[in-house]
């Protein structure tokens, strides 16, 4: 039934095919045009990662898990779609993102030798993984958001919820200071060389998981 569920989805996304192909291609062009390469990728795969969640709205709209709940299906299977569905989107920006920015660099270096662009590899992964995370944690937060309270104000909601935690981050960030705690950067830029694309993989599967296990509690326990 996730298959049927799927396609459903898909199908409503298809009518935003032309403006993905569009925006796509003009980020792309338009960001690697400027050299700062390394944000193609994380836009890119910020806007799919953000239209996938849209699917939210055609079923608020047509008011469809009513009909979708009477089908031989359950609320496990509804809500880990919608994740299957967040996650491809996630992974599929970040791909889109990586190849859209190499062959447009290469065909700017093509067509201007004389002011060739460099791409650095491991830095295009690197910053690449780190949108995804940042996009996987707007989903994370957005998800149970909507299933709680809506598609718009779960939009609120969460925007809410990142602010706060930008506040408390900038607040740590701030008492770590007035401590005077001491860090030793060298420790820390080899550590998060080593281990930090692991982590940001590790975290992202954590913020998921946990994610999935608040919007099932929410969607299981909600009348429709």
């Amino acid at each position: 039934m996730i298959k049927g569920l799927l396609k459903k989805d898909l199908y409503n996304l298809s009518s935003y095919k032309a403006s993905i192909i569009i925006i796509v291609l003009f980020c792309g062009i338009a960001i690697v045009g400027t050299e700062a390469i390394n944000w193609g990728p994380i836009i890119i795969c910020t806007i799919v990662g953000m239209i996938a969640l849209s699917t939210f709205n055609y079923d608020e709209i047509a008011k469809s898990n009513k009909y979708i709940l009477a089908l031989p299906t359950n609320r496990k299977e509804i809500v880990k779609e919608k994740y299957i569905l967040a996650i491809g989107a996630v992974i599929l920006g970040g791909i889109l993102g990586i190849l859209l920015t190499i062959i447009v660099a290469n065909a700017i270096n093509y067509f201007r030798p004389e002011n060739m662009i460099n791409i650095n590899y491991e830095s295009l992964l690197t910053t690449t993984i780190g949108g995804m995370w940042g996009v996987s944690l707007i989903q994370a937060i957005q998800i149970p958001s909507i299933y709680k309270w809506g598609a718009e104000k779960g939009r609120i909601q969460m925007f809410v919820l990142l602010f706060a935690l930008i506040v408390i981050g900038a607040g740590i960030g701030f008492l770590i200071a007035q401590a005077n705690f001491s860090i030793d950067m060298e420790v820390l830029i080899e550590f998060i060389n080593k281990f930090g694309l692991i982590l940001l993989v590790a975290l992202m599967i954590v913020m998921y998981y946990v994610s999935y296990k608040i919007s099932y509690k929410i969607y299981k326990n909600k009348e429709e």
